[in-house]
């Protein structure tokens, strides 16, 4: 921005463009870095899918969690999602990066089925004690990412790229009512409707379902 404005004849600064950014509530559109910061006092998993063969719902489910952009700061969103069948179990939104809406979700899709591995990245969300406790106390074994190694959940990222490219960059949501609001339509169209050539063209609901 201080070199584009500077090729305009403006003579100012960084720190001068930081200023006025920040007054008008202007922020770059960036990924975040330690969106999911680890807490050296927790406990860490090993990465149990490598060179696993999953070929069943259920088997495992994997999660995370991204950053939205909104004219006044950043929602957070939570997603479960079934390995095999990219199924999304569950989500929830935020606009605090905690771990409670994390462990809201996970009850929620605990609620409904129960998978035997349960993979997420090394995050303080993730390895916090109410969140771990979740699953060590129904019999889940319990899955976390190498460090540095987003394909380790790979399919969870694929789903992030198609909620911002087919939902959040086209729409701009202004608020969380209406981002909430676009993103329930969107995980029931993802689920039922769409297809995926991954699957066979056939939808998510209808591999999770065996249909």
């Amino acid at each position: 921005m201080t070199i584009a404005m500077r090729a305009q004849g403006f003579i100012v600064g960084q720190k001068k463009i930081r200023t006025a950014m920040r007054m008008m509530g202007l922020e770059a559109i960036y990924p975040k870095p330690n969106l999911s910061k680890a807490d050296r006092d927790h406990k860490k998993f090993p990465y149990l899918l490598r060179e696993l063969l999953v070929d069943r719902p259920d088997q495992a489910w994997a999660a995370d969690i991204t950053y939205i952009p909104l004219p006044k700061g950043f929602g957070y969103l939570f997603a479960i999602i079934d390995w095999f069948s990219r199924y999304v179990i569950d989500w929830e939104l935020s606009n605090l990066l905690d771990a409670e809406f994390c462990v809201d979700a996970l009850l929620r899709g605990l609620a409904k089925k129960r998978p035997e591995i349960f993979n997420t990245d090394q995050g303080v969300q993730f390895t916090s004690q109410r969140f771990v406790n979740q699953l060590e106390s129904r019999g889940i074994k319990i899955s976390m990412d190498g460090k540095g190694r987003a394909l380790d959940n790979v399919f969870v990222e694929r789903l992030w790229r198609s909620v911002k490219y087919e939902e959040i960059y086209p729409k701009n949501y202004e608020n969380m009512r209406d981002l909430r609001n676009g993103l329930t339509n969107y995980f029931a169209f993802y689920n039922h409707e769409r297809p995926h050539q991954g699957l066979g063209y056939r939808t998510p609901i209808e591999v999770y379902k065996g249909q």
